[in-house]
């Protein structure tokens, strides 16, 4: 497995890439279709290489990448299966296509959902019989190529749309591949930039860039959406432009959008959490819920502890609570909120254990009172109270100005946008 890292130049501890490296390796001595799934940007195109290096056979025949999605849609049927002489306008002479220069070796189709649909039905035929036509000839041939398909598009979402086919897909899917996105490698970022600045500094010969500690929390938690190819970007831009060696975050804010960075707050797990990318937008929300609440629960403890000693309460027994288990669905989490947001009345039925000036093991009953009620509401106020700018209501709420500007579409709130 380092062999193949080195080899391939491929820098990552994380075990979703060594997965997929395993795979790539498993499926390398047959003739299986591959489907590489992954953003852009994340280094999917060093997963044909090793299936094509790593085959028994095909390693010695011929290995041709294409990028679909950069052919113009007219000329991609020709630049795919050839064409004959006169078949249309500048074809002054017959052209081998791709299918046939790869014939006994590999073919890497790179961002395979970009092709149009005329083109879709023929690599279809490819896949099935091995069989193909130049354009402008109706003599049929064949080719015995081994086809890896690349895509950062969802393609259940574009069959629902109709822009792909479904049997199409499950031709190419019959061995996916998925690459995880650089904001779930986390333990990787570090090393990558350490490896594109030592390259950068051998290549130029300069000093190599160091990152403080603040740089180091800063670009680990953010959230790269252009992944690998991104940070390799950064990392040359900041070599080249900037004297200072030792980069701190107020030289990292020239690159990166420091409003985009991810808490680095613990995630609460739950059975029931939403496993799309969307999640991690919503935790910023929800840390801040959770700060709220522990105030919340601190002040309810103090009120306790005057109750134990004989003292009148400042509040009334009747306490508010409003329960966050739409969220926390495997937790039994309510949360006492501030006199002044009156919800639904509860009374807590049970407070065992009281010691001296701490509660312990105290019952909490949940109510069905709404997370995203409570997210409106806030957003509401700060916007009103920043007069419709979202940057600086972003700012009062701590999340990043792009979440903001989703919850108001979410929510559908009178905002001019």
């Amino acid at each position: 497995m380092q062999a193949v890292k080195r080899q391939y130049g491929i820098i990552a501890t994380d075990p979703a890439i060594d997965r997929a490296i395993h795979v790539a390796l498993q499926v390398a001595s047959t003739d299986l279709t591959v489907l590489i799934n992954g953003e852009s940007g994340v280094g999917k195109e060093n997963f044909p290489k090793i299936i094509h290096d790593h085959s028994a056979i095909r390693k010695h025949g011929q290995y041709v990448a294409i990028n679909c999605g950069a052919i113009p849609e007219g000329t991609v049927d020709s630049e795919l299966f050839g064409h004959e002489k006169g078949a249309f306008t500048g074809a002054v002479e017959a052209r081998k296509g791709y299918f046939e220069q790869a014939d006994g070796g590999t073919i890497f189709l790179d961002e395979v959902g970009e092709l149009p649909a005329s083109t879709q039905a023929r690599l279809l035929r490819v896949l099935e019989t091995g069989e193909f036509m130049r354009v402008g000839s109706s003599k049929v041939q064949k080719t015995d190529v081994r086809v890896v398909a690349a895509t950062n598009v969802n393609i259940p979402e574009a069959i629902a749309q109709g822009k792909f086919r479904e049997d199409l897909y499950y031709r190419l899917n019959t061995v996916p591949i998925v690459i995880p996105p650089l904001r779930d490698r986390k333990e990787d970022i570090l090393l990558l930039f350490a490896k594109f600045a030592a390259d950068i500094s051998e290549k130029y010969r300069m000093p190599p860039l160091e990152l403080t500690p603040d740089a180091e929390v800063a670009m680990t938690n953010y959230y790269w959406p252009g992944n690998v190819r991104q940070l390799k970007n950064v990392t040359e831009q900041i070599a080249i432009v900037e004297q200072e060696r030792l980069i701190d975050v107020e030289i990292l804010k020239r690159y990166i959008d420091v409003q985009s960075i991810q808490s680095s707050l613990p995630v609460v797990a739950s059975r029931n959490a939403a496993s799309s990318s969307d999640t991690s937008w919503e935790r910023e929300i929800i840390f801040k819920y959770l700060s709220e609440m522990h105030k919340d629960i601190t002040e309810l403890k103090r009120q306790m502890a005057r109750l134990s000693a004989g003292e009148k309460p400042e509040a009334p027994e009747v306490i508010p609570i409003k329960s966050y288990t739409n969220y926390f669905p495997d937790q039994d989490i309510a949360v006492i909120p501030s006199e002044s947001e009156a919800v639904s009345e509860k009374r807590i039925p049970h407070v065992s254990g009281l010691k001296g000036d701490t509660i312990v093991n105290a019952e909490i009953v949940p109510d069905s009172y709404s997370l995203s009620d409570n997210e409106k509401e806030m957003i509401q106020k700060a916007l009103s109270k920043n007069n419709g700018r979202r940057k600086d209501a972003a700012k009062d709420l701590g999340i990043s100005e792009r979440t903001l500007y989703r919850k108001i579409k979410l929510y559908q709130l009178d905002v001019k946008l």
